[in-house]
């Protein structure tokens, strides 16, 4: 599983342990996380959703996301 859970805390200047308070983990659980070393629950991914207030997908995916830069050499060629 991919995730966005490092882009998204750098994003809101949010702590690796402010965001595990807030969805009732440990802060090391979220560098697991973010490192793809642990898998969320469907209840803890739907949190860390919530918690950014965006959708479940623009967080976490199966498959690899795109890289942002090409996904901005993309936008800008359109």
């Amino acid at each position: 599983m991919h995730n966005r859970i490092a882009l998204f805390r750098n994003d809101r200047n949010v702590s690796r342990r402010e965001l595990a308070e807030a969805v009732g983990v440990n802060p090391q659980t979220i560098g697991y996380l973010e490192r793809g070393d642990y898998k969320p629950s469907l209840e803890l991914g739907l949190k860390i959703a919530a918690y950014f207030d965006a959708p479940v997908e623009l967080i976490f995916s199966l498959t690899p996301f795109p890289s942002l830069t090409d996904a901005l050499r993309r936008d800008g060629d359109a």
